[in-house]
């Protein structure tokens, strides 16, 4: 039975709805094998509020609560064929007291092609973007990133984190008002600080990514491009004139349990109830 859920709903002062929406197309070949999804590879334990009710927690249900304590309560996770074992344990997502479907990825090229498969689903609402495989802080993050949204009325807000590995992340260049000048992909050098891990947009860049894709879909050789990252397509996007912010988490964290060294480092810092 689903519980009565008493958070605001996930809807913008505008009356938007906001759709969260979980990428979840990787083969995990860094950590590989595993007996199941990494999305599903349980990080820490939870508190049933009974005696001996200690469950494991997986990665995917940290991202979803902080979704939930922001108001989102619908989302998406957007699967690779043959990961059925996610929907097979969250189910329709009352199991954590949200409402979640999920959708099968088309075209195995990169998160801006598996996001675009859902853009008749959230081509009319905000989305709140975060990967199923990350731990992070603080926990209102994407209430942060929504306000900041809302308040300054412009098309993206990445939420950024301090990063001592530029060279596995999408580093941001932005002024002191917040506004996003650059992405710099994986640098091997660079003095900027800030990665960002999470984002929420309007419509307007739904349009744009699906618009962007719409060309190179149709090109032949596509199966032998490399991957397009997503921090591509938002760089494009600032070049078009939309209008991107930062949200900076100065004393912020972010752990992609997708490599070997960062999963050991969550199973020990996790190693105590959530």
């Amino acid at each position: 039975m689903r519980h009565q859920n008493n958070n605001h709903p996930s809807t913008t002062p505008g009356n938007m709805q906001v759709v969260g929406l979980l990428p979840a197309g990787g083969q995990a070949t860094r950590i590989s094998p595993l007996p199941l999804s990494k999305e599903l590879y349980p990080i820490g334990f939870q508190d049933f509020g009974e005696t001996s009710r200690y469950r494991p927690k997986v990665v995917s249900q940290y991202l979803l609560e902080k979704m939930r304590l922001a108001g989102i309560q619908n989302t998406y996770f957007i699967l690779r064929p043959g990961k059925w074992d996610i929907p097979g344990y969250f189910g329709d997502g009352s199991i954590i007291d949200m409402n979640i479907g999920y959708l099968i990825m088309n075209l195995p090229y990169g998160v801006p092609f598996t996001l675009d498969q859902a853009y008749t689903f959230i081509q009319d609402k905000i989305v709140a973007l975060g990967f199923p495989d990350i731990l992070f802080q603080p926990e209102n993050a994407y209430t942060k990133i929504l306000q900041r949204l809302t308040t300054n009325q412009v098309d993206i807000v990445l939420g950024l984190f301090p990063t001592d590995k530029p060279q596995k992340a999408g580093m941001v260049d932005f002024d002191e008002r917040g506004k996003v000048r650059q992405i710099i992909e994986k640098p091997k050098e660079t003095n900027l600080k800030y990665m960002w891990g999470i984002a929420v947009w309007q419509p307007s860049f739904t349009e744009f990514l699906h618009n962007y894709l719409i060309p190179i879909k149709q090109q032949n050789n596509l199966p032998q491009m490399p991957e397009i990252p997503i921090g591509d397509v938002i760089k494009a996007a600032i070049t078009h004139g939309l209008k991107v912010e930062a949200e900076v988490f100065i004393d912020g964290s972010y752990l992609d349990i997708g490599t070997p060294d960062d999963l050991l480092q969550a199973v020990q810092k996790f190693s105590i109830i959530a």
